[in-house]
């Protein structure tokens, strides 16, 4: 099995981890509603997507 022929640096092997990490999750405002939604998904909220309605959503009553 190949050995290493230097040892990695703190400061390498943390930049080279860094990018495995996770990015920040990109929201936007539905149109609808005004609500943070992730991109390209139907609202949760109201139900909306594209402008038309995709999915009834049930409101809690108390």
């Amino acid at each position: 099995m190949a050995q290493p022929k230097k040892k990695t640096t703190h400061s390498r092997s943390r930049m080279r981890k860094i990018k495995e990490k996770l990015d920040s999750l990109n929201l936007v405002e539905c149109p609808h509603c005004h609500n943070l939604i992730p991109p390209h998904k139907v609202c949760p909220y109201c139900g909306y997507y594209e402008g038309k309605e995709v999915v009834k959503v049930e409101t809690k009553e108390k």
